[in-house]
């Protein structure tokens, strides 16, 4: 087997005794998430010049980490590993060989008191809505789509001509906003074209009364038909939570004499044109550190980072337009077991605030206590708005309320809870990201040699953690082999990359045309 290269560096002299004080690295990543581990993970593998700092000064793992609260283990959201390609696959068994298990998917919608499953269950949505509602909902349908809306550009437009306003008002719009903090009204058409396709909600209400009657059979799946990842059946899942993954990875990471140092922050990234060089300084609880470095890999939020880079490029107010939708779990510690098999269960109901309930014990029972159950409680909002200030207690007594309210458990059997916010969960796409992101781009092209971004937060795309690692995966073999061969922006969804005018793909990695993660845009961005 051919030996793999080290880090390409830039063919001018140099002297990296320039700074005295600074510590030099082949290769300087920022954030400790998916994206930002793998990367390092990946180059580690043929040299140990591998520095990344984390802000956080306990947890690596970003958004996928686990966190211990008294004897009970609970995700930031919830996390799946399921993925399409193969590489990303193969990365996790080697990272984490032996403490995989198979899980069982199963979530449901509750709304007006009751529960639905999801996907969902035509013989059930019947019983649930009753006959009259079930009636009512076949006529919207009927009408909506006699008579539909001509070139619909928003959310509510698309999915009423598809399911009519009384699916449209129960299955979709209380959620869609409680989760992006958006009117269906300012969320465009195309959004929902790309979210909704494969769900089968209307053909199910539709069909209810065959079903129940016996006389509709489903049609198995066509040999090679493409896996709907919203319907899988089974996942896998580590034992102990998402966070095992990014721990060992870590851990293995420094094995090889690579380093992640916890508790940093990037101050500021300044490029030295004349030494082709990066001078980096971090704050640290202990005062300011400096290094120096050939690459660096961001996986920090593309608006933090155009502000810390000096001299600032032109393109920082188009960083300071990126919006984020940020959210917080409340972790409830109930004293009983097996309150329901839901993995996680979607809060359509506008009569409380949270959007979705995970309960742990059906993700792994080894993230509970013998007899326990931990139930976390998603709150989306925006960071310094009323929910996101609220003491951590009033959350706890907010979310004890509301669990009980919608009938999963009894306020009496939940001892204890833990609130963690989590700024920058997801980049909101307005009307105006997308210019703003190729601005950005353009800018850090030309100005930056060597800077590269990857991830969710890093590249402002909405993307799950496969996708994150793949775009680190694609950075890191670029750096390797001293050229970018592969344009990240060109990972879709399902962490697979098309290599942009060419028929064929490397490495087997499978052709796929490039397409974002569907999540909202303003309706005027469709326009």
């Amino acid at each position: 087997m051919t030996a793999r290269p080290t880090p390409s560096r830039p063919t001018a002299s140099r002297s990296t005794t320039d700074r005295a004080d600074a510590t030099h690295t082949d290769v300087f990543v920022v954030g400790a998430g998916p994206a930002g581990l793998t990367a390092a993970y990946m180059l580690s593998k043929h040299t140990p010049s591998v520095i990344v700092i984390e802000k956080d000064p306990v947890h690596v793992g970003g958004i996928s980490r686990t966190v211990a609260h008294d004897g009970f283990l609970f995700d930031i959201g919830g996390h799946r590993f399921f993925s399409k390609s193969k590489e990303v696959v193969d990365l996790w068994n080697e990272i984490l060989p032996d403490d995989f298990i198979e899980r069982p998917r199963l979530s449901r919608i509750f709304y007006g008191g009751k529960f639905y499953s999801y996907p969902l269950n035509a013989t059930e949505a019947l019983r649930n809505l009753g006959i009259v509602e079930s009636a009512a909902c076949v006529m919207s349908y009927l009408a909506a789509r006699l008579s539909p809306i001509e070139g619909p550009r928003t959310f509510h437009d698309w999915v009423r001509n598809q399911f009519g306003e009384r699916l449209f008002s129960i299955f979709f719009k209380t959620y869609t906003e409680k989760v992006w903090g958006m009117s269906c009204d300012d969320i465009s058409a195309d959004w929902a074209a790309q979210r909704i396709k494969g769900l089968d909600l209307k053909v199910a209400v539709i069909n209810a009364l065959k079903r129940s009657m016996g006389f509709h059979k489903r049609k198995p799946a066509a040999p090679g038909a493409p896996v709907v990842k919203t319907l899988i059946e089974t996942f896998r899942y580590p034992r102990k939570g998402p966070g095992m993954m990014w721990e060992a990875a870590a851990r293995k990471i420094e094995e090889r004499g690579a380093q992640v140092l916890m508790g940093r922050d990037l101050v500021s990234l300044v490029y030295d044109e004349k030494r082709q060089l990066w001078d980096i300084e971090v704050a640290t609880a202990d005062g300011p550190e400096r290094y120096t470095a050939w690459h660096v890999i961001s996986s920090a939020p593309l608006a933090e980072l155009v502000e810390k880079i000096r001299p600032r490029p032109i393109s920082t107010f188009h960083g300071r337009s990126l919006r984020y939708r940020d959210f917080l779990t409340v972790a409830l510690m109930v004293d009983k077991p097996d309150l329901f098999p839901d993995n996680w269960i979607y809060i359509h109901d506008p009569s409380v605030k949270v959007g979705r309930v995970q309960n742990f014990r059906s993700w792994s029972p080894e993230m509970v206590p013998t007899g326990k159950t931990c139930l976390g409680l998603e709150y989306f909002c925006f960071e310094g708005d009323g929910v996101w200030t609220a003491p951590d207690e009033e959350l706890i007594a907010l979310a004890t309320r509301e669990v009980e309210q919608i009938g999963l458990v009894t306020a009496a059997d939940v001892t204890g809870g833990c609130v963690v916010r989590q700024p920058k969960a997801y980049p909101v796409y307005d009307d105006a990201y997308r210019d703003n992101v190729a601005a950005i781009r353009r800018d850090l092209e030309l100005g930056c040699p060597n800077l590269h971004l990857v991830g969710r937060n890093g590249m402002h795309k909405y993307n799950n953690q496969d996708h994150a690692m793949m775009t680190a995966m694609l950075t890191a073999e670029n750096i390797l082999s001293g050229e970018r061969r592969f344009d990240v922006w060109n990972v879709n969804e399902d962490a697979e990359y098309h290599e942009a005018g060419s028929e064929g793909s490397r490495d087997g990695r499978r052709a796929a045309l490039s397409s974002e993660r569907a999540v909202p845009k303003k309706a005027s961005d469709a326009a």
